[in-house]
């Protein structure tokens, strides 16, 4: 472990980060069009991850995702549906959008606080039942303990009961405490094979933030110039107005470049956003319609 650890740069400097997020975040402004929205759509992971939940509202809201390109068809769809792993065969039934990814979180989400082999099997399951995407939660606890190999051990567990299917690795960056650490969290992530590296649950403050998504994506340059494979990144949690995913999307674009800017590399993990990027392009095209179909 120290051995992998010791080919990446793992010490962060905290202060030229905020720096370079000041520059990079009076940029964003500049996105703020009609074509960059409708990418900004197109990365969303439309996201239902409450405890009131019910099969009613994962048919919801697979049925406004397959109806939406007749309801709007100068825009493109979103990138997946994210649910919790009893909503999957209904979403899955209901989801009609070739192209339209079906993520469910695995593995005790959102606390990870279970035994490995149920955290296996569920993500076995999930993709059993219709799954093209599991989200899984590292173990916060154990990481924040030095037991790096565990949480190691554990992707690559989860990321093997995935089969073909795709793993985005939360980090729950809010609960790392420094830069350094999610640094290290992402090699992790990494090297046990996650496809997505992503900040938050969405379940615990503060959620993703831009230090955060920086650190990560330096961390998924470093192994890519490492390895030559491309890792994708999501922020999850608070990103609830456009202005807010264009800066995102501006940190990705100064570390990685244009190339991570699309659905297969880059998500964001929303439950709001979608109705309100709809009517901010709305608003850009002369109409003052609020939209609230999802």
């Amino acid at each position: 472990m120290k051995n992998m650890l010791s080919s990446y740069n793992t010490k962060v400097d905290e202060a030229k980060v905020k720096l370079t997020i000041e520059k990079i975040v009076k940029e964003s402004e500049k996105l703020y069009n009609i074509e960059n929205l409708k990418k900004v759509f197109s990365y969303i992971d439309l996201t239902t991850l409450s405890t009131t939940d019910t099969q009613a509202r994962g048919k919801m809201f697979a049925d406004n995702v397959s109806n939406f390109s007749k309801q709007f068809p100068d825009m493109p769809n979103v990138a997946a549906i994210c649910v919790y792993p009893s909503l999957i065969k209904t979403v899955r039934e209901n989801l009609k959008p070739k192209g339209v990814n079906l993520a469910s979180v695995v593995g005790g989400f959102p606390s990870s606080q279970t035994f490995i082999d149920v955290k296996t099997v569920e993500t076995s399951f999930a993709f059993k039942y219709g799954a093209t995407e599991a989200d899984m939660v590292i173990s916060v606890g154990e990481f924040l303990s030095g037991n790096y190999e565990q949480v190691y051990d554990e992707v690559v567990q989860i990321k093997d009961s995935c089969g073909k299917g795709h793993l985005k690795v939360i980090l729950e960056t809010g609960a790392l405490k420094t830069l350094s650490n999610i640094k290290i969290a992402s090699i992790l992530a990494m090297e046990g094979g996650g496809d997505f590296v992503k900040t938050s649950t969405g379940k615990m403050e503060p959620a993703a933030t831009l230090e955060a998504i920086y650190v990560m994506a330096e961390a998924v340059k470093e192994f890519y110039d490492k390895t030559g494979k491309k890792i994708g990144l999501k922020p999850a949690g608070g990103i609830s107005d456009s202005k807010t995913a264009l800066k995102y999307i501006s940190v990705i674009k100064h570390i990685l470049g244009e190339e991570w800017l699309s659905p297969e590399l880059f998500r964001i993990g929303a439950s709001s956003l979608a109705n309100k990027v709809l009517t901010d392009i709305n608003s850009l095209k002369g109409k003052e319609e609020v939209v609230s179909y999802f």
